[in-house]
């Protein structure tokens, strides 16, 4: 990927007005609610990861 990839909403308000940060990597501001935060990417799950959930459990 070349690209930075982008926040589409705030998390904290859902807005969409949102401006990369110059205080570090993958930090982002909100104009809306005046809120920084910042984003990382932490890899990919395994394909043979299995969720241990209850969705697959019988009654």
């Amino acid at each position: 990927m070349s690209e930075r990839a982008a926040p589409f909403y705030c998390p904290y308000c859902g807005d969409e007005d949102l401006r990369p940060s110059a205080e570090a990597h993958g930090a982002w501001e909100c104009a809306a609610c005046s809120r920084a935060f910042s984003l990382k990417f932490l890899g990919l799950l395994t394909q043979g990861l299995k969720r241990s959930d209850s969705s697959g459990a019988q009654i």
